[in-house]
């Protein structure tokens, strides 16, 4: 079968690291870019979960906007409390 060339940008310590590891598992990063690319074209998905953490969504990202905007207008208003400590500890 035709080989070719595929290039990608990566950051240089990240390409590093990436060579430091795929040389500790016995392979090079082309074997390593391979299995990725198989496993792809086999199972149909990404072969790991992405998430996004929920604190970075648009919805909270305008409540904490608001937040603040409350606290630097003055609308929210905070109490000094002393600290509760825990008995249990």
């Amino acid at each position: 079968m035709a080989q070719t060339n595929l290039s990608v940008r990566v950051n240089e310590l990240d390409k590093k690291n990436f060579e430091l590891f795929c040389n500790e598992a016995g392979m090079n990063v082309s074997v390593a870019i391979n299995m990725f690319i198989k496993t792809v074209l086999r199972e149909r998905r990404l072969p790991f979960e992405i998430k996004i953490d929920p604190f970075y969504s648009k919805s909270n990202i305008e409540y904490l906007e608001k937040i603040v905007s409350d606290i630097k207008t003055g609308k929210a208003k905070f109490e000094e409390h002393d600290l509760i400590e825990d008995d249990d500890k």
